[in-house]
Protein backbone atom coordinates (compact mmCIF):
# COMPACT_ATOMS: atom_id res chain seq x y z
CA UNK A 1 0.00 0.00 0.00
CA UNK A 2 2.78 2.16 0.92
CA UNK A 3 4.41 1.70 -2.78
CA UNK A 4 1.49 2.44 -4.15
CA UNK A 5 0.58 5.70 -2.55
CA UNK A 6 4.19 7.00 -3.37
CA UNK A 7 3.31 6.37 -6.88
CA UNK A 8 0.03 8.06 -6.96
CA UNK A 9 1.92 11.38 -4.86
CA UNK A 10 5.32 11.74 -7.32
CA UNK A 11 3.70 10.33 -10.70
CA UNK A 12 -0.47 11.75 -10.48
CA UNK A 13 -0.35 14.95 -7.84
CA UNK A 14 2.24 16.55 -10.48
CA UNK A 15 0.14 15.96 -13.41
CA UNK A 16 -2.39 17.10 -11.47
CA UNK A 17 -0.35 20.16 -11.07
CA UNK A 18 0.90 20.82 -14.75
CA UNK A 19 -2.28 19.53 -16.45
CA UNK A 20 -5.15 20.73 -14.57
CA UNK A 21 -3.48 24.10 -13.30
CA UNK A 22 -0.24 25.05 -15.52
CA UNK A 23 2.59 24.62 -13.48
CA UNK A 24 5.91 24.94 -14.99
CA UNK A 25 8.83 23.17 -14.33
CA UNK A 26 9.98 25.87 -12.39
CA UNK A 27 7.01 25.89 -10.44
CA UNK A 28 6.97 22.34 -9.66
CA UNK A 29 11.07 22.34 -8.88
CA UNK A 30 10.16 25.56 -6.08
CA UNK A 31 7.01 23.05 -4.64
CA UNK A 32 9.89 20.20 -4.38
CA UNK A 33 12.29 22.69 -2.46
CA UNK A 34 9.56 23.74 0.09
CA UNK A 35 9.06 20.08 0.59
CA UNK A 36 12.17 19.46 1.31
CA UNK A 37 12.54 22.38 3.60
CA UNK A 38 9.63 21.60 5.35
CA UNK A 39 10.75 18.18 5.73
CA UNK A 40 14.18 19.44 6.77
CA UNK A 41 12.24 21.55 9.61
CA UNK A 42 10.01 19.22 10.73
CA UNK A 43 11.82 16.24 10.48
CA UNK A 44 13.28 15.87 14.27
CA UNK A 45 9.84 16.65 15.50
CA UNK A 46 8.15 14.40 13.27
CA UNK A 47 10.51 11.51 14.68
CA UNK A 48 9.31 12.69 18.50
CA UNK A 49 5.85 12.91 17.65
CA UNK A 50 6.24 9.27 16.32
CA UNK A 51 7.78 8.18 19.47
CA UNK A 52 5.46 10.20 21.62
CA UNK A 53 2.47 8.68 20.51
CA UNK A 54 3.38 5.74 18.96
CA UNK A 55 3.60 3.87 15.44
CA UNK A 56 0.03 3.08 15.53
CA UNK A 57 -1.35 6.42 16.39
CA UNK A 58 1.33 7.58 13.96
CA UNK A 59 -0.12 5.84 11.00
CA UNK A 60 -3.35 6.18 11.84
CA UNK A 61 -3.18 10.08 11.18
CA UNK A 62 -0.87 9.58 8.26
CA UNK A 63 -3.83 7.64 6.18
CA UNK A 64 -6.85 9.63 7.90
CA UNK A 65 -4.84 12.82 6.54
CA UNK A 66 -4.40 11.08 3.24
CA UNK A 67 -8.05 9.83 2.79
CA UNK A 68 -8.72 13.67 2.93
CA UNK A 69 -5.73 14.95 1.14
CA UNK A 70 -6.57 12.42 -1.90
CA UNK A 71 -9.95 13.35 -1.99
CA UNK A 72 -9.17 16.86 -1.68
CA UNK A 73 -7.10 16.39 -4.98
CA UNK A 74 -9.91 14.30 -7.07
CA UNK A 75 -12.10 17.83 -6.66
CA UNK A 76 -9.69 20.91 -6.48
CA UNK A 77 -10.77 22.94 -8.59
CA UNK A 78 -8.12 26.03 -7.13
CA UNK A 79 -4.48 25.60 -8.10
CA UNK A 80 -3.05 27.27 -5.08
CA UNK A 81 -5.10 24.87 -2.59
CA UNK A 82 -3.47 21.89 -5.17
CA UNK A 83 0.06 23.28 -4.29
CA UNK A 84 -1.24 23.35 -0.57
CA UNK A 85 -2.14 20.36 -1.05
CA UNK A 86 1.09 18.77 -2.70
CA UNK A 87 2.95 19.97 0.04
CA UNK A 88 0.38 18.64 3.05
CA UNK A 89 0.96 15.07 0.88
CA UNK A 90 4.75 15.19 1.49
CA UNK A 91 4.51 15.96 4.78
CA UNK A 92 2.22 12.80 5.52
CA UNK A 93 4.36 11.20 3.57
CA UNK A 94 7.46 11.65 6.16
CA UNK A 95 4.76 9.89 8.81
CA UNK A 96 5.37 6.71 7.00
CA UNK A 97 8.73 6.78 9.31
CA UNK A 98 6.16 4.52 11.83
CA UNK A 99 6.03 2.03 9.88
CA UNK A 100 9.97 1.61 9.58
CA UNK A 101 10.47 2.26 13.79
CA UNK A 102 7.53 -0.32 13.88
CA UNK A 103 9.22 -2.94 12.14
CA UNK A 104 12.57 -2.72 14.07
CA UNK A 105 10.54 -3.35 17.42
CA UNK A 106 9.42 -6.23 16.18
CA UNK A 107 11.57 -7.98 13.83
CA UNK A 108 14.36 -10.59 14.77
CA UNK A 109 17.65 -8.49 13.55
CA UNK A 110 18.84 -11.72 11.59
CA UNK A 111 15.23 -11.00 9.05
CA UNK A 112 16.29 -7.22 8.70
CA UNK A 113 18.11 -7.35 5.16
CA UNK A 114 15.87 -10.31 3.47
CA UNK A 115 12.16 -8.63 4.53
CA UNK A 116 14.24 -5.30 3.82
CA UNK A 117 14.57 -6.74 0.19
CA UNK A 118 11.50 -8.03 -0.03
CA UNK A 119 10.14 -4.73 0.81
CA UNK A 120 12.39 -2.88 -2.09
CA UNK A 121 11.24 -5.44 -4.22
CA UNK A 122 7.59 -4.78 -3.65
CA UNK A 123 7.84 -1.39 -3.80
CA UNK A 124 9.69 -1.27 -7.06
CA UNK A 125 6.86 -3.49 -8.85
CA UNK A 126 3.82 -0.93 -7.33
CA UNK A 127 6.54 1.99 -9.20
CA UNK A 128 6.28 0.04 -12.51
CA UNK A 129 2.38 -1.57 -12.48
CA UNK A 130 0.63 1.88 -10.64
CA UNK A 131 1.67 4.52 -12.84
CA UNK A 132 1.24 1.85 -15.94
CA UNK A 133 -2.63 0.69 -15.26
CA UNK A 134 -3.38 4.76 -13.62
CA UNK A 135 -2.25 6.28 -16.47
CA UNK A 136 -4.64 4.69 -18.34
CA UNK A 137 -7.53 5.40 -16.39
CA UNK A 138 -5.91 9.10 -15.83
CA UNK A 139 -6.83 9.46 -19.50
CA UNK A 140 -10.43 9.22 -18.54
CA UNK A 141 -10.98 10.26 -15.00
CA UNK A 142 -8.23 12.06 -13.25
CA UNK A 143 -10.36 12.54 -10.40
CA UNK A 144 -10.76 8.29 -10.13
CA UNK A 145 -7.13 7.86 -9.43
CA UNK A 146 -7.15 9.94 -6.52
CA UNK A 147 -10.60 8.52 -5.21
CA UNK A 148 -8.69 4.73 -5.50
CA UNK A 149 -6.16 6.54 -3.70
CA UNK A 150 -7.93 7.38 -0.75
CA UNK A 151 -9.64 3.76 -1.32
CA UNK A 152 -5.87 2.83 -0.37
CA UNK A 153 -5.22 4.78 2.39
CA UNK A 154 -8.66 3.74 3.72
CA UNK A 155 -7.52 -0.21 3.21
CA UNK A 156 -3.90 1.46 4.90
CA UNK A 157 -5.83 3.20 7.57
CA UNK A 158 -7.64 -0.43 8.74
CA UNK A 159 -4.38 -2.14 8.54
CA UNK A 160 -2.67 0.21 10.84
CA UNK A 161 -5.13 -0.89 13.53
CA UNK A 162 -3.45 -4.39 13.92
CA UNK A 163 -0.17 -2.47 15.20
CA UNK A 164 -0.48 -3.43 18.61
CA UNK A 165 -0.09 -0.37 21.00
CA UNK A 166 3.44 -1.13 22.25
CA UNK A 167 4.89 -3.74 19.48
CA UNK A 168 7.75 -5.50 20.10
CA UNK A 169 9.20 -9.06 19.58
CA UNK A 170 5.81 -11.45 20.36
CA UNK A 171 3.65 -8.59 20.05
CA UNK A 172 3.87 -8.13 16.43
CA UNK A 173 -0.12 -7.27 15.59
CA UNK A 174 -3.34 -6.96 17.08
CA UNK A 175 -5.49 -9.87 15.27
CA UNK A 176 -9.02 -9.31 15.31
CA UNK A 177 -8.70 -7.50 19.02
CA UNK A 178 -8.44 -3.61 18.20
CA UNK A 179 -7.31 -2.44 21.30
Amino acid sequence: MSGARRQIFTVFAGFLLVEKFGYSAADITLLFLANYAFNFMFAKKIGRFIGKVGERKALVFEYVGLIGVFLSYAFVQDANWAAALYIIDHLFFALALAIKTYFQKIADPADMASTAGVSFTINHIAAVVIPAAFGILWLTSPSLVFIIGAVMAAISLVLSLNIPRHPSENNEVNVLRWN
